[in-house]
């Protein structure tokens, strides 16, 4: 097992950052995308879900 899904597996901070700001970006993407509106309509609920999930994680241990 490599050493992110070890982290992600620990609960360490780094690993599950990365998760919660990929998961913010791929919202702000998908809500300045014009052409699937279906992406545009989930985008609030994936960048909420990323921005909850950064300030839960940014407690966890280094």
């Amino acid at each position: 097992m490599n050493g992110f899904l070890k982290e992600l597996l620990r609960l360490r901070r780094g690993a599950w950052e990365m998760v919660a700001s990929t998961l913010i970006a791929l919202g702000v993407i998908m809500l300045m995308q014009p052409f699937v509106m279906e992406l545009f309509t989930y985008s609030f609920i994936v960048t909420l879900i990323g921005t909850v999930m950064f300030v839960i994680v940014s407690h966890f241990a280094e």
